[in-house]
């Protein structure tokens, strides 16, 4: 009994909450609760108290809520991944604007959610988001292919060789290469795996080699930057 209390306790995903509602944030922390693998550690009503509280409680996951007094979490996103790096921040809005959900991904959000979705959904959404997938919700899925156009009919200048290295696209392998554009098909590790006849472990330390050049933090992000360079 003791052993397996341990093993829950050890695989605990600890969750920032920000929203300026205090009802809403009492009842999401009750929500959670049910799923023994979620603690809420603690809660923020604004971007300058989730700074705080990020930096002292390293939480793994952020619930940030866009529509926030002062400073709107999108802009908030870049202090609250330097407060906390090792945390997925996840967007938690009512928000389904196409300009918000494209601001916060390219602001390094690793998944756009909506406060209407079912409590266990949010749960299996924060668990997918801790095996390293983007989480996108399901309104929003034909909008993020339009942000996705949008950045692939938009003209860019072509980058000179010292940028291309800057941006860690020109230094990507050919298996990375091949990887990139699984991710940016939204493929999962197992179905790039099986499409290119590798081990699944080996398409998991490809994709953290690739998070690591080009400097971002999501699959997101280098499905963004895959369009937008014209490399799928």
């Amino acid at each position: 009994m003791t052993s397996q209390a341990s093993t829950i306790e050890e695989a605990q995903v600890r969750i920032l909450l920000v929203d300026d509602h205090t009802l809403f944030r009492r009842g999401l922390s009750a929500l959670l609760s049910r799923d023994p693998l979620l603690q809420v550690v603690g809660d923020a009503a604004d971007a300058g108290e989730a700074l705080r509280r990020a930096e002292v409680l390293q939480p793994d996951v952020i619930l940030l809520d866009n529509h926030l007094p002062g400073v709107n979490g999108v802009d908030a996103l870049p202090g609250l991944r330097e407060a906390a790096p090792g945390a997925r921040v996840l967007m938690l809005t009512i928000s389904e604007d196409e300009a918000d959900l494209a601001a916060a991904l390219r602001a390094g959000a690793c998944g756009y959610l909506l406060k209407t979705m079912e409590g266990d959904a949010l749960a299996r959404a924060i668990h997918r988001a801790m095996r390293g997938e983007s989480v996108v919700a399901d309104e929003m899925t034909g909008k993020l292919v339009a942000v996705y156009r949008q950045a692939a009919a938009t003209p860019s200048p072509p980058a000179e060789p010292d940028e291309a290295a800057g941006n860690g696209t020109g230094v990507l392998s050919p298996r990375e290469h091949d990887i990139l554009r699984g991710i940016a098909r939204g493929d999962s590790n197992k179905l790039i795996a099986r499409d290119l006849g590798i081990a699944e472990t080996t398409v998991k330390i490809h994709v953290q080699h690739i998070l690591r050049k080009l400097g971002v933090s999501s699959r997101v992000q280098v499905a963004v930057i895959a369009v937008e360079r014209g490399l799928v």
